[in-house]
Order: structure tokens, then C-alpha cells, then sequence
């Protein structure tokens, strides 16, 4: 029995004890909207306690708190914008994610949109995180809310149907009386928590990595391709043609290779089409393309995304002993190459090519990945964990690693989401009280705080309401 199904049994499990605890705890619920809050002074102790024994540390951590605040907010509006002009710009990008910009995470939000490059997201996982990201967000706020003599009134759950989340209530009206820098520190606690909770599970993931998989093949996400112009072509599948034009393409294209390739001669060198591809971006037709090149590991079927295990009964771990391996032989050398795709091995026999020095070529590559900005420095902490072209495997049979590592990775992914999407200055998040906080501090001026307050809300709206527009228009 598949995961799911015990994910699913676990679902119905939780809602029907969340009922029972609604029922059961009636007459103690307060309605907020379609919320229920259930409201106790569970964990307002604890709040007191850390806040008095960490005085001196909370003193100086409120500075940091408040700058990274600060940072996430001016890294979550650069975002943003780039968002909104991806959405304008790239509809292939808005299509392949398939996701309304305005949506809650979801269990089985993957599953539901078919989107194959992210893991599984089960209840499960959901529920977990939602208690490790609401809980440390909240009692963080509580923390330095206690540190400033800000009395906590309550502390308690908010639920809607199985779903809940975690809620620490402080004096507002009191809070308002307090120095800026005072509530400053208090509103950015919640995203500096997640940040810390982030780093820790950063930890704990690299640490996890190393220890439950090792290196056991590589891997390569492309077959080698070159740009050509497709006037200068004298042959599709064989095929002698003139004056190249989508509709010729289309008509000679090999539809009976099993390899979903069709053969084009430019230049008396030979490429390969995907036909997928082309029929998909038929409307898109242009002179200059970029074509696989006619090279052994494209003929001989090597799976990409594959892992290449062995040559010749040697066997490979990372991309650099494939390199050396291949190194060993000459153009013409004919090996059996054992790569796994699916969890199923296959052996395929391969004849390698000239590179035009006189070196053997296998045909496969690497998509270059930039180290620059903001994305690039993502890769480069990823890559610390799991090396690009190394497949790894785990030490172990099972798929309880695999539910491991994939809950952590959502662990971290949902921690830095919600401590940047928290400091973005909009109005409902703490980012827009931080927002209206600062400009109150520059101007001394409630009625431009406010008016800033304002302008800066809908302008954000309004860029939600274009992505969302969009979205639409492209889906």
C-alpha cells in the first residue's frame, strides 16, 4: 500500500478528532469569520520564562531581528517585481507552473497540478510544518512582545476544518503606546524565528544527506545540441527538401521512431528534432534552432535524467570518474554503458565519437546553472548538499529515507517562504505594519504613514490582480 493511502487515513483520523475537540470544547470557542479560536493560557508561562532567562541575549538579538526584517523585505519586493514581470513576459513559464500566484500551499497541491519537478506534498508533511512554522512564529512574537512588558492576553488555535494555526494575542491598544523600536522587534520576531528554524533544518538536512546517501552514479539533464540555421537544411528523415518551413517539417516527421526524434541534415552534419517539442511550438517556427547533434548517446537511447552506473563493468559515482573512464578509451571504442532510469537498469551499447581532436564523445551535458544573484547562491547551498550530474542513493532499502528527506526539504522551503512572504508590506502581513512603522519614524506624521500605508497596499494589489490576470489569460 502506497504512502497516500495512509496519508489519507491519517487525514480523516485528524479531522475527526479535530471535530470531537471543537465539540467536546464548544462552549470555550469564539467565532472570528469562518475561524473558531480556542483561546488558553497554555504557553504564556513558557513565553515568560524564556523572555526573562534570555533577557541580556533578547536585548541585542532585537536589533537583528529588526534588520533582517528589513532584508526580507527589500529581498521579497525585488522578488516580487520579477514575478510580476515573469508573468507579463515568460507565459511558457507561467504555463509550465500551472499555479494561480494567489494560492494557499495545499496538501497535494503537486499531485493536484501535475507539477512533476516538485515532490510529494502530503497531509502529513502539511500538518507537521504547519505546527513548526505557526508555532516558533507565534511564540517568537510572544517572546519579545513579554521581553517589552507588552502583556499577553491569550495564547491558543485558530481552526477551518482540519486545517489550524497557532495564535499568540498581545495587548494591541497597549501595544501602540510602545516605543517603535519596541514594536518593531516585536513584528519582525515571527520571520526572524522562521529564518533561525530555516537554518536549523538547513543543518539538519545537510547532515541527513551525507549520512543516509552516498554517490552511486551520474547523471546528465541534456543531450549535447548546437544552434543551426534551419533554411540551410537538405533533408528532414531522409527526405530531400528545399526552402525549410514548419509544414514541411511536419509532414516528414518521423512519427515511427520510438525515440520521438526525426533526423535533419544541414550543412552535411545531421541533428535531431524532438517531435514533441516542435509540434507543441509549431506556431513558434523560426530560421534559428537549437538541435541535438547526432551523437552516440542520443542514438543509442541513453536516458536523460538517467544515471550512468558503469562502463564496461567499472563503475562511475560522479560526473568526474565518468570523465575519467571515458578518457581511457578511443573514438570508435565500442563499451556497455549500465545507466538506471525508473529504478530499472538497462545496459546500452555505445560506439564513442570523434570530438574533432581526436578525443572519445559520449554526447551528453550538463545545463549550466548561474551562481549569480539571489537564485544562484540557492543553487550553490544545494549543491553543497548534492552535487549537479551525481546521483545519489540511499543507504538503505525503503521509502521511509525518501519521506524523510522530502519533508525536510519542504521544511526549509516553507520557513524561508513564510518568513519572506511575512515581510512583504502589505497590509495584512507584518511587513505592511513594519512598513507604516518606518515611515512614521522618517516623517513623524501619522496621516503619511498612513497615506504611504495605503498607496503601498494597493499598488501591491493591484500587481497581484495583472499576475492574476494573466495566469488566467495563459492557463
Amino acid at each position: 500500500m502506497s504512502f497516500l493511502i495512509y496519508d489519507l487515513v491519517f487525514l480523516a483520523i485528524f479531522t475527526i478528532f479535530i471535530v470531537w475537540f471543537l465539540y467536546t470544547r464548544r462552549k470555550n470557542l469564539e467565532r472570528e469569520g469562518i475561524l473558531f479560536l480556542y483561546r488558553t493560557k497554555f504557553g504564556i508561562k513558557a513565553i515568560k520564562w524564556f523572555s526573562a532567562k534570555f533577557k541580556k541575549q533578547l536585548n541585542w538579538l532585537q536589533y537583528v531581528s529588526i534588520a533582517v526584517g528589513y532584508i526580507l523585505m527589500a529581498v521579497m519586493l525585488y522578488l516580487f517585481v520579477q514575478l510580476v514581470y515573469i508573468y507579463i513576459k515568460s507565459p511558457e513559464i507561467v504555463k509550465a507552473v500551472k499555479v494561480p500566484p494567489v494560492m494557499p500551499l495545499i496538501p497535494y497541491l503537486p499531485a493536484i497540478f501535475k507539477l512533476d519537478f516538485l515532490p510529494n506534498f502530503y497531509f502529513t508533511y502539511w500538518i507537521l510544518i504547519l505546527a513548526v512554522v505557526a508555532i516558533f512564529h507565534e511564540f517568537a512574537h510572544g517572546i519579545f512582545a513579554n521581553f517589552h512588558k507588552l502583556k499577553i492576553k491569550s495564547t491558543g488555535f485558530g481552526f477551518l476544518g482540519p486545517f489550524l494555526a497557532a495564535f499568540v494575542e498581545p495587548d494591541e491598544k497597549a501595544m501602540t503606546k510602545k516605543s517603535i523600536k519596541a514594536q518593531l522587534s516585536i513584528l519582525s520576531a515571527g520571520t526572524f524565528a522562521n529564518v533561525i528554524v530555516s537554518i536549523i533544518f538547513i543543518f539538519i538536512f545537510f547532515l541527513f544527506v551525507i549520512t543516509m546517501y552516498a554517490p552511486a552514479g551520474a547523471t546528465f539533464d541534456t543531450y549535447m545540441y548546437s544552434t543551426v540555421n534551419l533554411t540551410q537544411a537538405t533533408s528532414v528523415n531522409g527526405i530531400s527538401v528545399t526552402n525549410l518551413t514548419s509544414a514541411i517539417i511536419l509532414k516528414n516527421l518521423d512519427l515511427t521512431n520510438n525515440k520521438n526524434l526525426t533526423k535533419i541534415q544541414i550543412n552535411n552534419k545531421s541533428y535531431y528534432i524532438e517531435n514533441n517539442v516542435f509540434i507543441k511550438n509549431i506556431n513558434k517556427f523560426s530560421e534559428i534552432a537549437i538541435l541535438y547533434n547526432d551523437l552516440p548517446a542520443i542514438n543509442a537511447g541513453l536516458p536523460v535524467n538517467g544515471a550512468i552506473t558503469e562502463i564496461n563493468n567499472i563503475k562511475v559515482t560522479s560526473t568526474k570518474e565518468l570523465s575519467d573512464e571515458i578518457k581511457k578509451y578511443k573514438p570508435g571504442d565500442s563499451v556497455i554503458i549500465k545507466s538506471k532510469f525508473d529504478n530499472q537498469v538497462k545496459e546500452y551499447n555505445i560506439q564513442f565519437a570523434d570530438d574533432g581532436k581526436g578525443k572519445p564523445y559520449l554526447g551528453i551535458g550538463l545545463y549550466q546553472t548561474s551562481t549569480k544573484g539571489i537564485k544562484g547562491k540557492v543553487f550553490l547551498i544545494l549543491s553543497a548538499v548534492r552535487e549537479p550530474g551525481t546521483y545519489y542513493e540511499n543507504r538503505f532499502d525503503g521509502d521511509f529515507i525518501e519521506f524523510i528527506y522530502d519533508l525536510l526539504w519542504w521544511m526549509i522551503l516553507i520557513n524561508i517562504s513564510v518568513a519572506l512572504v511575512n515581510m512583504l508590506p502589505l497590509g495584512i502581513f507584518d511587513g505592511g505594519k513594519v512598513f507604516y512603522l518606518t515611515i512614521l519614524a522618517f516623517t513623524k506624521s501619522e496621516d503619511k504613514a498612513k497615506l504611504a500605508f495605503k498607496l503601498m497596499t494597493w499598488l501591491l494589489l493591484l500587481l497581484l490582480a495583472v499576475m492574476m490576470l494573466f495566469w488566467m489569460f495563459n492557463f
